[in-house]
């Protein structure tokens, strides 16, 4: 394990730094770099009930989030919360065990954050999972859902990651996102998923992000389904969009946990419970698929 040395994420807020500027980024990824021996060449994001995927590193540094400096701390049942280092199948990685959500009364810019952390970490390209709710009708519970595309909701109000005074350094001002999530990359998830026999459970969609921390209404699903989204969930469209932003590969899944409710009457509930279960049922289904995608994509 890494040595810490107790440090805390308070840093920028005891200095005149701004809290959204290269140098306070620069000092979250100067304080692992510094802990650790890995160099990672991908990243991985764990969403709702996947963070057994990190059982996947061998002999990891683990980086508990509330002791890096800057760093915001997860606060939801089924996200561990801690960034660990080290090799997948020989490939240097690392591992966000836990996200974070604007729901948790974070700004977008903040939960994304760890992305750019990874960028100065010399990260080129990204696989991010989220647990979402299946919009499309003919999605079933325990399905995995390529994003191919996406709808960013709270963007439509200018609550946007990148919003605020931009540093070229991590990017261009404006920039295209039609291509974000990488066609490559999709191409080989269904080579791996046929490799793994998962065809039967392989989907492809566009994902619909919701502020939360609430499930969708009724109206809105239905809103939603007419717009042409396949799975909703509250989390990723930030660090998506900050990863492509700043130069790095991006390949998205959704984890189908439960079906949205687009009747009234029906006396189901959806539930975080329900989430989390169905995550871990899947577990290692998408270890393997995870891992198989990682040797994959660091050979192109």
């Amino acid at each position: 394990m890494a040595d810490n040395n107790n440090h805390t994420n308070s840093a920028c807020v005891e200095s005149n730094m701004d809290p959204m500027s290269y140098d306070v980024v620069a000092v979250s990824a100067e304080f692992i770099q510094t802990r650790t021996k890995y160099r990672p060449e991908i990243g991985i994001i764990c969403g709702s009930g996947l963070g057994g995927l990190a059982d996947l590193v061998d002999k990891p540094d683990i980086f508990p989030y509330n002791q890096i400096p800057n760093f915001p701390v997860s606060t939801v049942p089924g996200h561990v919360g801690r960034l660990l280092l080290g090799n997948l199948e020989k490939v240097p990685v690392i591992i966000m065990q836990g996200r974070f959500h604007a729901y948790e009364g974070y700004e977008l810019w903040k939960t994304a954050m760890p992305v750019r952390v990874m960028k100065l970490l010399g990260v080129q390209k990204i696989i991010v999972t989220n647990a979402g709710g299946g919009l499309n009708k003919g999605f079933q519970v325990g399905d995995i859902m390529f994003i191919k595309d996406h709808i960013n909701l709270p963007g439509f109000s200018c609550q946007n990651p990148l919003r605020g005074p931009n540093d070229e350094r991590f990017g261009p001002r404006f920039f295209p996102t039609n291509d974000l999530y990488c066609h490559e990359y999709r191409q080989l998830a269904r080579q791996v998923g046929q490799e793994l026999g998962l065809q039967g459970v392989m989907r492809e969609g566009v994902y619909a992000m919701l502020g939360g921390p609430n499930y969708e209404t009724v109206a809105e699903l239905k809103m939603l389904r007419k717009m042409g989204v396949d799975s909703v969930g509250m989390s990723t469209l930030p660090e998506t969009i900050v990863a492509h932003h700043c130069g790095i590969k991006v390949f998205a899944c959704s984890l189908i946990t439960n079906k949205c409710i687009v009747e009234y009457g029906s006396d189901i509930d959806t539930n975080h419970e329900e989430v989390i279960e169905v995550g871990l049922r899947r577990a290692e289904d998408l270890k393997q698929f995870v891992t198989k995608m990682i040797v994959k994509m660091s050979t192109i």
